[in-house]
């Protein structure tokens, strides 16, 4: 492949400065990792938005987490039509090979995916229809959640709406896979739904008794 280059230097410098310090006085663990495998206790799937750190924001350790991301934190609901489904393969990787205990899904604030799809959805951005789009077919699994919040308020109360329903519309179309469900109603796994303030460094979380988001309160 031609086109390959080599990294940056400023990728380097960070490379070397991590084998040279948190590598090597963590060999031992390092070396437990390769030679037992993986035994996350928790899948997330968060946003491919390079402002969410999920490790960071919970002190998550390697081998931790097994994380998927993508635009949105979007889930697709199940079809086993014989197509590539890389969301589907991480969450039928997670819950069965894996036997993760958890599930969470994390959707955040100012996603420029939920802002594409309200754009799309409400006629503003025609070129998210098109079927060349791979951000608007991506998208378009988020437009049961745009029904639900197009009536609420203006742009911006609309827009934070959705970034919520992102994470509901996941939850449910996890529960569309039968290995999925069969695992939450045999007691072994259970689902989440979390959203993430960035500048605030806020995290609410999903609670189906209220049907609401509710902080989680920081320490004084």
């Amino acid at each position: 492949m031609k086109q390959a280059r080599p990294l940056p230097n400023y990728l380097v410098q960070r490379y070397q400065g991590w084998k040279a310090t948190s590598f090597a006085e963590n060999q031992a663990w390092y070396r437990r990792l390769a030679s037992e495998g993986q035994h996350p206790r928790a899948m997330v799937i968060s946003c491919c938005d390079s402002r969410v750190h999920v490790t960071s924001i919970f002190g998550a350790d390697q081998g931790e987490f097994f994380i998927h991301r993508n635009i949105a934190n979007l889930v697709p609901p199940y079809e086993p039509d014989g197509n590539q489904h890389g969301t589907s393969a991480a969450v039928e990787f997670a819950v069965t090979a894996l036997k993760v205990a958890h599930v969470v899904v994390m959707g955040h604030s100012n996603c420029g995916g939920v802002q594409g799809c309200l754009d799309m959805c409400s006629g503003k951005a025609p070129e998210l229809e098109e079927k060349s789009s791979f951000v608007g077919r991506w998208m378009d699994l988020l437009r049961p959640g745009y029904e639900r919040v197009k009536e609420n308020g203006d742009y911006e109360t609309q827009r934070k709406a959705l970034e919520k329903e992102a994470v509901l519309v996941s939850l449910e179309n996890l529960m569309t896979f039968p290995f999925v469900a069969s695992a939450v109603q045999a007691g072994d796994l259970s689902l989440h739904g979390l959203w993430h303030d960035i500048g605030e460094g806020g995290v609410e979380q999903y609670l189906a008794d209220k049907n609401a988001f509710v902080p989680i309160a920081g320490r004084s």
